[in-house]
Formats: structure tokens, C-alpha cells, sequence
């Protein structure tokens, strides 16, 4: 394997006001190898349940990529279908840790997000983003499919999005794209702006009430409660797909390109 898989991790600073930043790192575009999954799912629960914090902003490293999502290296490592269906089911992890929190996530889109960020950035309750932050569900053309973060997907953008984004695999759709169809709730020519944006908003509801936003949180999840076993399952089918001759040779090809 890679010695990249073994790179990036999950920061996390709480300021005296509650507002907890998550902020995850890679050095290969802020891409999400296990490790880095299992720290993000681990440490957004953790927060959910600490009294001292309010709200969560969920961001990325650097002013580039915002997420270039499962890790290649790790991906083609897979030999087995436990190893697999381990893998894909970290990302159904961080979603749900997402859904179950009981605090509002507020998310930070700086640059193009891909596969399994634009999970993440489905995943979070009010999404932030800047006119460079275009989207692309890349899974198809590896070989896989994106069926762990497709019910995350197709919650914002709706079946006839994510077939979209899913079916047309090999390219991006814009910010505005994003916007349009619901993922995005507001965009930014620039980080800075964004930014701004983001601490005016945490302002706010770090002034309301945390029961009333708890009680939000579920009314806008509301229907999902059977995803832990739904993610599950599809957590297995790309397990048993990434095993295939065709996604290894089409992820060896993508590698080759960068």
C-alpha cells in the first residue's frame, strides 16, 4: 500500500462560544483513506455529544480541492471483500455520524469536490461554497458506482440530480450547477467572502436555541432512521464491485493521469 494512505488526519478546534471547526487534511487533494474517515466519523460523534459545543463547521485543508474522495491508493490495495466492504463502509459511517448529530453542521466547499466529498458536503445541514467549488461523482468510471453516498446525494439534489452526476460520470457540473439543483445554499467569489459568511450565519445560531435546533436537525433528516442498515448494504455492493479486473484497470488508468 501507499505510503499516502497513511497520511492526513482530522483537526479539531472549539472556540469559548461553542462553534466546533472539523477540519480534515490529505495531501493528496484532501482525499479520504480509512484512517481519515474513521478519525471524521469519530470525531463528529464526539462533538455531538459534547455539551459545550453548538454548532459544527465541517471544512478541508488548503484553498484547492475541497475533497477528491476515496483515496486511490487505498482503493486499489482492496484484495478481499471484508477489506472492501470495511473500506466503503467508512464513508457510510461519516454520514450517518452527519444525520445522528443532534447539532447543526455547517459546511465549507472552498474547491471541487468529488465522489465521496460530494457525499460530505450533501451530508452537512447548510452547505457554504465558492464559485470554484464544482462537483463530479466519478465512481461509475472506476468501475464502482457511488450507491454509499447516493442516498446522502439524492436527498439535496434530489434521484433526478443524482442520476445526473451519477450516469454522467466523467464530468463536472458548476457551483451554480450545485446551487441550482439544492446542494449549495449560498456561493462566494472568494474564500474570504465565504468565510465571513459562515462566522455572520454561526453567529446567529450560536444565539438560538439549542433544543429548537436539535429539533430541527431531525425534522430535516426525517425519514432516514433505517440508513444505518441501508449504507450497510450498500457499503457491501461496492466492496464486492471494487474486487473486479475492469475497477482495478480503470483505476490504475485514472492514477496514470495525475
Amino acid at each position: 500500500m501507499n505510503e499516502a494512505v497513511n497520511l492526513g488526519g482530522v483537526d479539531v478546534t472549539i472556540d469559548g462560544r461553542g462553534l466546533a471547526t472539523v477540519e480534515f487534511s490529505h495531501p493528496l487533494s484532501n482525499s479520504l483513506p480509512g484512517k481519515v474517515l474513521a478519525q471524521l466519523s469519530n470525531t463528529i460523534t464526539a462533538l455531538g455529544e459534547n455539551d459545550q459545543v453548538k454548532i459544527l463547521v465541517l471544512k478541508s485543508s488548503g484553498e484547492r480541492a475541497f475533497c477528491a474522495g476515496a483515496s486511490f491508493d487505498e482503493l486499489i490495495s482492496i484484495e478481499d471483500l471484508d477489506t472492501g466492504k470495511v473500506f466503503f463502509s467508512g464513508f457510510a459511517n461519516v454520514i450517518n455520524a452527519m444525520r445522528k448529530c443532534p447539532k447543526l453542521i455547517l459546511g465549507r466547499v472552498q474547491g471541487k469536490a468529488v465522489g465521496g466529498g460530494v457525499g460530505l458536503a450533501s451530508s452537512v445541514d447548510y452547505c457554504f461554497a465558492t464559485k470554484h467549488a464544482a462537483v463530479k461523482l466519478s465512481e461509475l468510471a472506476v468501475g464502482i458506482g457511488p450507491f454509499v453516498v447516493g442516498p446522502a446525494v439524492a436527498r439535496k439534489l434530489g434521484l433526478a440530480g443524482m442520476s445526473d452526476l451519477a450516469i454522467n460520470a466523467t464530468e463536472w457540473r458548476t457551483a451554480q450547477w450545485a446551487a441550482t439543483h439544492g446542494l449549495y445554499n449560498d456561493i462566494f467569489e472568494s474564500v474570504q467572502e465565504m468565510d465571513e459568511a459562515i462566522e455572520a450565519l454561526a453567529s446567529k445560531l450560536l444565539s438560538s436555541s439549542t433544543e429548537a435546533m436539535k429539533g430541527l436537525k431531525q425534522v430535516f433528516w426525517e425519514g432516514t432512521e433505517h440508513w444505518d442498515e441501508l449504507l450497510a448494504e450498500r457499503a457491501a455492493v461496492s466492496g464486492e464491485l471494487i474486487l473486479s479486473q475492469e475497477a482495478k484497470k480503470a483505476i490504475n488508468k485514472f492514477k496514470s493521469k495525475k
